[in-house]
């Protein structure tokens, strides 16, 4: 029998094409369920959800990276540049919204999806990655640290969930350092594509 082969990619987008909102929506909403919900605690109805999405395409400063399996969206991060009237720190760029729906995983979905932002950011000049996390989503901190992301602080009471206060951390990657080690694109990585409508 044949081995099966499983393709995993990252692209950003700017449309939607026929079924990603929908597969995207879906994705976040089971990411939530099993607690790595970028602010959401509960899923918000299929409407709001939608329109959260729609809306992140429309804001200039929202670069929307999404990550498929066999085809499926299956999970997504943002790429974030720092308000035009914040000159100061014009030269650094947030990672935010990072997740994969529980069924993707094991496939480096997570980490093709930071590699893709990562590279994203390093190409439109910015000097410096940051990103925060719940202390919770270990597999996503281990991730981060292995791609070079260094630990700066952590809020004691960064989220509060189901009454429960939960720290955040507080990561940065230099862009401008030589070493590049995240951004090894073996020949598992498929190169990174804007989608087109």
């Amino acid at each position: 029998m044949p081995e099966m082969t499983t393709a995993a990619t990252v692209e950003r987008i700017t449309k939607f094409r026929p079924g990603d909102l929908n597969d995207l929506c879906d994705a976040a909403d089971l990411a939530i369920r099993d607690g790595g919900g970028f602010g959401w605690i509960d899923p918000p109805p299929r409407d709001v959800m939608e329109r959260y999405w729609k809306g992140v395409l429309i804001v200039p400063e929202r670069h929307l990276f999404v990550a498929k399996l066999d085809g499926v969206v299956a999970g997504s991060a943002q790429l974030v540049a720092p308000p035009r009237n914040n000159e100061a720190q014009a030269h650094s760029a947030q990672l935010t919204t990072s997740f994969v729906a529980p069924w993707a995983r094991g496939h480096g979905l997570a980490r093709k999806l930071v590699q893709a932002v990562e590279t994203a950011a390093r190409e439109t000049g910015y000097r410096v990655l940051n990103l925060d996390v719940r202390e919770t989503q270990r597999a996503a901190i281990a991730l981060y640290k292995a791609l070079g992301f260094q630990h700066w602080g952590t809020h004691p009471l960064y989220a509060i969930v189901r009454g429960q206060g939960i720290a955040g951390h507080f990561f940065y990657k230099d862009l401008t350092s030589s070493d590049q080690a995240s951004l090894d694109h073996s020949a598992a990585v498929q190169p990174l594509t804007e989608a087109q409508p």
